[in-house]
């Protein structure tokens, strides 16, 4: 599947999200419960990603948007076996 990023960014900035910028991490990279003090927005360009909020854990594949997570939430993330190369909007 190809995504475009470009247009992804261009969305991300109309919905209000001013810093928009492109995030690769390892296969199997684990980040622990931790929060943000801004509501993020995150679009797999590659790979997958399992996120952990609210009580609900789901896996995200490539052109997949997980539902944004709002400042202050406490979430998880583990990337897949090959990685993830995501789209991150932050407002």
């Amino acid at each position: 599947m190809s995504v475009d990023s470009s247009a992804l960014e261009r969305q991300l900035r109309q919905e209000g999200f001013r810093h928009v910028y492109v995030w690769s991490d390892a296969a199997n990279a684990f980040y622990s419960d931790h929060v943000h003090p801004v509501d993020t927005a995150h679009i797999i360009l590659d790979g997958e990603m399992t996120l952990t909020c609210g009580g609900s854990t789901t896996t995200y594949r490539t052109g997949e948007r997980p539902p944004d997570v709002p400042g202050g939430a406490v979430h998880s993330a583990r990337m897949g076996p090959t990685g993830c190369r995501y789209l991150i909007g932050e407002k």
